[in-house]
């Protein structure tokens, strides 16, 4: 995320599946704190945490297009993004795992 952010922003995974070159994509749901903008999000590395306690790092390398066309307005509007990530964690990333920045 940019410099100064606070690292306060949280998302909730709310789907998860394999991409099919590399890496997976997760569609995620602003949970809490100020809305990043989406360039902040590209290249970012967030902290994942697991409702187990499980915890881990993404990075993303950027947006699932499926939904149509990524912008910043349209991140306030809906607070869902398709983020497409290289993960490192084991287990992998899914369901009700939480992803909150400064990680």
């Amino acid at each position: 995320m940019a410099k100064g952010d606070s690292g306060r922003t949280e998302f909730l995974v709310i789907d998860a599946l394999d991409h099919p070159h590399l890496g997976r994509i997760l569609r995620v749901k602003l949970q809490d704190g100020p809305t990043p903008s989406v360039r902040s999000l590209k290249g970012a590395t967030l902290k994942a945490r697991s409702p187990r306690g499980d915890e881990g790092r993404v990075t993303v390398l950027g947006f699932s297009l499926t939904g149509g066309k990524v912008t910043d307005a349209r991140f306030r509007e809906t607070g869902r993004l398709d983020l497409h990530v290289e993960e490192e964690s084991e287990p992998p990333v899914s369901l009700r795992w939480t992803l909150s920045g400064g990680a």
